[in-house]
């Protein structure tokens, strides 16, 4: 079962997040009961140092979707690496690219 619940980014109150609120949205958009007890988003960091997103897609209107890998390389701090694995949205990057990382997940996920 396919959620398909309008994604927004400000909260009940009216409060304006940012694109880590989207995130948030797109993740309570496909919670329907069933979801989230086998699927979700992860975020973690990275010994080296830097941080990991991980999208499951599976039961999504993602799932099968067509994603172009997306490698830059900057130095130790500035860098991104994205792809799909399987049923999911694998990326990792530097420690200041949190924000390149989430907002290329959620650049795909809106294109049609």
């Amino acid at each position: 079962m396919v959620c398909s619940r309008p994604i927004s980014a400000r909260s009940r109150e009216g409060n304006d997040y940012g694109s880590a609120h989207p995130l948030q949205a797109w993740y309570l958009a496909h919670c329907d009961g069933e979801w989230e007890h086998s699927y979700g988003v992860k975020i973690d960091t990275l010994d080296n140092p830097g941080w990991e997103l991980i999208v499951d897609l599976d039961l999504t209107e993602l799932a099968g979707k067509p994603f172009k890998a997306v490698e830059r390389e900057g130095d130790d701090r500035d860098w991104i690496r994205c792809q799909l694995r399987g049923s999911k949205f694998e990326a990792a990057g530097g420690p200041l690219n949190l924000q390149e990382i989430i907002d290329t997940f959620l650049t795909w996920a809106a294109r049609g």
